[in-house]
C-alpha cells in the first residue's frame, strides 16, 4: 500500500511510525481544526469523518481538544504502551530495559481523565508495543536515569491492540474472583495488578460508575462491582 507523504512536525520516531502505521490512502495529515492541528483526518468532511490522534504523552494534554472538538466530530485516540524496552546507548551493549509496562498502564493516563470514554463520540486504542530507546549521556538527569537521557524511541514491534469503545470495554479489565466488597489491597492480591496500579484502576472506575464505594474502614476503601445490569455483558 502507498501511504501518502506524512509531515511530522518534529514529532517523535515512534509517534511517526504508529501514524504511518494507522494512516490509509486518501487521509490528511496534520490538519488545522479549530486551533489545534489532528495527526490523521479520515474522509474529511463527509459525514463519517474521523480524527485520529496519536498519543504517546500525557491524556491530560488533550483536554481542551477533547472539550472542542468532541461535540461534533469523532476521534481515535491511538496510545501505545511499551511492553518492553531495549535501551541503546554509545559504546554500550542493548540490554533490556527492567521497567515493563500492561494494559493496566493506561490508567496512568487514564486519571487525567477518567470519564473520557462516557462521550460517545470517542474511541481508545491501546497498542502494546516493543520499542528501542534511544538513550545519550547527560550531566543533568537524575540519578534514578543513571545519568543518561532518552533522546528519542523507536517502533520495534506491535505486541498487541485493545479498542475501548465505551466505558463497558474498561469493566472487562477487572480482576476477576474479587469478593463482593474489596478494597485496592484485594485487587492487588489477586496477582494481575500491583498495589499502585490497583489505586489508579480503582480511582478511575470509580468515576466511571464501574466501581461503588461502600464503606471506609483503616483498610482502606471498600468498593463493590456496580450493579448495572448489562455492565459485563
Amino acid at each position: 500500500m502507498t501511504v501518502p507523504h506524512i509531515g511530522t512536525l518534529n514529532e517523535g520516531s515512534l509517534h511517526s511510525s504508529l501514524k504511518e502505521l494507522y494512516a490509509k490512502p486518501g487521509d490528511r495529515f496534520e490538519v488545522p481544526m479549530e486551533g489545534f492541528v489532528i495527526d490523521i483526518v479520515r474522509n474529511y468532511g463527509q459525514s463519517d469523518e474521523l480524527l485520529i490522534e496519536i498519543q504517546t504523552g500525557s491524556f491530560g494534554a488533550m483536554g481542551n481538544k477533547l472539550d472542542r472538538l468532541l461535540t461534533q466530530r469523532r476521534m481515535l485516540i491511538v496510545h501505545p504502551i511499551a511492553i518492553e524496552s531495549i535501551l541503546l546507548k554509545p559504546g554500550a551493549r542493548p540490554r533490556r530495559s527492567p521497567k515493563k509496562g500492561n494494559i493496566y498502564s493506561l490508567f496512568d493516563e487514564l486519571v487525567s481523565i477518567p470519564t473520557m470514554l462516557d462521550h460517545p463520540n470517542l474511541e481508545l486504542e491501546v497498542v502494546l508495543v516493543k520499542v528501542a530507546k534511544h538513550q545519550r549521556r547527560d550531566s543533568k538527569a537524575n540519578r534514578g536515569r543513571g545519568g543518561f537521557r532518552t533522546e528519542d524511541r523507536t517502533l520495534e514491534a506491535v505486541i498487541e491492540t485493545h479498542r475501548f469503545r465505551t466505558i463497558r470495554d474498561l469493566a472487562k479489565l477487572v480482576p476477576k474472583d474479587l469478593p463482593d466488597t474489596f478494597t485496592t489491597a484485594d485487587l492487588a492480591d489477586t496477582g494481575v495488578v500491583s498495589r499502585d496500579e490497583a489505586q489508579r484502576l480503582a480511582y478511575c472506575l470509580k468515576a466511571c460508575g464501574i466501581f461503588e464505594p461502600v464503606k471506609r474502614t483503616r483498610a482502606g476503601t471498600h468498593y463493590r462491582i456496580s450493579a448495572s445490569p448489562d455492565l459485563f455483558s
